[in-house]
């Protein structure tokens, strides 16, 4: 999904301040503006293409290598969105993402979830597979979209989840009202691979399977992006309901036992501000880190922790603090195995511009300043881990619009830690 924000925070010695939390809320909305010109202008960094579209040169930087994955008009789909990204134990790369049908507006709309494979690092990509399509799957019904994937990787069994928001009509962000049912409100819904990526299993509804999912919310599905495993074996995907008032929150589900049955923990930030389409890292003590979009348009990211308890839906959250400037818009956060936390997200607090990798070493207290990883108009984004420790990431980007591509970027953990001092 889309939404936008004002009032950067001050970046001291390259860390954004953790403050208190503002009111409000947002509308789905985000383009770019003056600027990203005046950092086109300034000065650009470059890349070196291999496979996919051509690059254009005036991204070329010696230590990062991309590739155009999907661009709009490809295969005769209106727009590319919403990208998600793992590594399986195999090393291959598993790219998920919307397929816009006819314009690139969100759900309800014509939408399935494609994916693309890589085997070698996303030097290559196998051809587009759609894996999620409900007019296919839901016989003499029209109106079925599905979007705003998530994929999660199994390390223990090798297979790969990927969750998503099935729309029946209008069921979807605004139109969902309370119950459980498809023709109520939309659904949470799964699909499973357990060769690697290439095929894939029917769809999968968890929502009346739920353990603490309201029927008087509104709407329940996941994060857009990408899930995690815990060192236990635990399975988490961010998640956002809205309540019954229609107030939007984050949280998260998990799975102790491969993903059969899941449980939903309590909303991060109980009242205000709204918050959505959060992503989760698993912090060196054990305990979750959750980076949320704040829909009151503070021009800054939500973050709260969360600490388990024995009884593991009984966790408590600590009081949330906002830094780091955001424009509203969905973010990636992944922890390295090296130790750092990784962020990325547009560089603004108003403008969706200038994609920016931040590292952590304090798990999330404070952050580098990060460095441009591309200037133009980039939206969301997601990374992971490759087999050989570097870094990849996959977003939206383009040179008038942050939606015309989405684009692979891979580098060295030490391009991005240069920033650290």
């Amino acid at each position: 999904m889309t939404r936008g924000s004002q009032g950067s925070p001050r970046l001291v010695g390259g860390v954004g301040p953790r403050r208190r939390l503002s009111m409000g809320f947002a509308a789905r909305h985000g383009t770019p503006g003056s600027f990203f010109r005046m950092l086109f202008l300034g000065g650009c960094a470059l890349f070196a293409a291999t496979a996919g579209h051509a690059a254009d040169d005036h991204l070329k930087q010696p230590e990062v290598v991309r590739t155009i994955l999907r661009r709009q008009g490809d295969d005769t789909v209106h727009t590319y969105r919403i990208p998600g990204l793992a590594t399986t134990p195999a090393g291959t790369l598993i790219a998920v993402f919307d397929v816009r049908h006819q314009n690139s507006g969100d759900l309800p709309g014509d939408i399935d979830v494609g994916m693309m494979r890589s085997t070698d690092d996303g030097n290559t990509w196998s051809p587009m597979q759609i894996i999620l399509d409900f007019d296919k799957e839901e016989k003499d019904t029209r109106g079925n979209g599905v979007g705003d994937p998530a994929v999660l990787v199994d390390r223990t069994t090798g297979h790969i989840l990927v969750a998503a928001l099935w729309s029946r009509g209008n069921r979807a962000w605004n139109g969902s009202g309370p119950g459980l049912t498809p023709e109520e409100t939309g659904q949470f819904v799964l699909t499973r691979s357990a060769d690697d990526g290439k095929t894939w299993s029917k769809p999968i509804n968890i929502t009346q399977k739920i353990t603490g999912r309201d029927p008087k919310w509104r709407l329940c599905f996941n994060g857009p992006g990408s899930g995690i495993q815990l060192r236990d074996g635990t399975l988490v995907f961010a998640a956002q309901f809205r309540d019954a008032e229609g107030t939007p929150h984050s949280c998260f589900i998990f799975s102790t036992d491969g993903g059969d049955t899941w449980t939903i923990s309590p909303p991060a930030i109980p009242a205000r501000p709204p918050t959505s389409e959060s992503q989760i890292a698993e912090l060196a003590d054990g305990s979750l880190l959750l980076s949320m979009r704040d829909e009151s348009r503070s021009g800054t990211r939500a973050w709260a922790r969360f600490t388990w308890k024995d009884d593991l839906a009984k966790g408590t959250w600590g009081e949330p603090w906002s830094a780091v400037a955001d424009p509203t818009c969905m973010a990636s956060l992944i922890r390295h195995p090296d130790g750092p936390l990784l962020f990325s997200n547009p560089n603004s607090a108003k403008e969706r511009v200038a994609l920016t990798i931040r590292t952590s070493m304090d798990d999330g207290t404070t952050w580098s300043s990060g460095r441009v990883l591309d200037p133009r108009p980039c939206a969301y984004s997601c990374m992971t881990v490759l087999s050989d420790g570097s870094i990849g990431v996959l977003y939206e980007c383009g040179d008038t619009s942050n939606i015309e591509t989405l684009t692979f970027a891979r580098f060295p953990l030490e391009w991005v830690r240069a920033t650290d001092q």
